[in-house]
């Protein structure tokens, strides 16, 4: 059963990634219909939302390196699962980014230097944020993404409706994050499209690794002190 999960988490994240960046490089700005901002932060929120009904029950729908090591640190996934499923998710990234690439450069107008929807901060951040600040806004909103999914898929929590308040958590977390790092919460979904602007994506790659790990471990540990039973579902979502 453990190759099905893996499997899952590959296809969660490939969707999470193509979703979410692809509304970011394709269709933010795009001539009179753009998206924008709202509309970036929604497909990214919607990605979750779908896959956690589609997977939920093979996986637990992590999508999610810092996801995955944030429930094993409020004991709700084993330790030892950890490495498979970050393999499994960086793959989906990974992939995902290489069809986005595929797609997006169908176009005449096409440029990889204008960041292929990667993370960064200082003269890399939309709102050229510095990098202190960056750090704290991914740890700070990767904390409070892992605390709503604690919460949200508790035992006793409203059955069903996990998906929901997962899936608009990120939506909120993009919404405040985009101008600062063009949020990444997700170390996965950072590597993508960072091997494929290579240079200083690459380069500043490392925040976006250190800082949402930090995060999910203090969202999982908060919650499994705050929760007089904080194990609830094992398997996360």
């Amino acid at each position: 059963m453990n190759a099905q999960k893996y499997v899952a988490e590959a296809i969660g994240t490939f969707w999470l990634t193509f979703a979410g960046c692809g509304s970011a490089v394709i269709a933010a700005g795009f001539p009179q219909v753009g998206i924008g901002l709202l509309g970036v932060a929604l497909a990214f929120g919607l990605s979750v939302v779908t896959m956690a009904y589609a997977i939920g029950h093979i996986s637990g729908c992590h999508l999610n390196p810092a996801v995955t090591v944030g429930l094993a640190a409020g004991g709700r996934f084993p330790a030892g699962q950890i490495l498979p499923y970050v393999v499994a998710q960086v793959i989906g990234a990974v992939v995902a980014s290489a069809v986005l690439y595929v797609i997006a450069s169908g176009t005449a107008g096409f440029d990889l230097a204008k960041g292929f929807a990667s993370n960064g901060y200082g003269e890399h951040s939309p709102g050229h944020y510095n990098m202190v600040v960056c750090f704290i806004t991914e740890v700070v909103m990767t904390m409070m993404f892992l605390f709503i999914i604690m919460g949200s898929t508790h035992g006793k929590a409203p059955a069903g409706f996990a998906p929901l308040a997962i899936g608009l958590a990120l939506v909120m977390i993009h919404l405040v994050s985009i101008p600062v790092t063009n949020t990444s919460v997700n170390p996965a979904r950072s590597t993508g499209p960072a091997l494929f602007v290579g240079g200083w994506a690459l380069a500043q790659l490392w925040m976006f690794w250190v800082a949402p790990l930090i995060g999910g471990v203090l969202g999982g540990v908060i919650y499994r002190w705050l929760s007089a039973d904080p194990t609830g579902v094992v398997e996360g979502r």
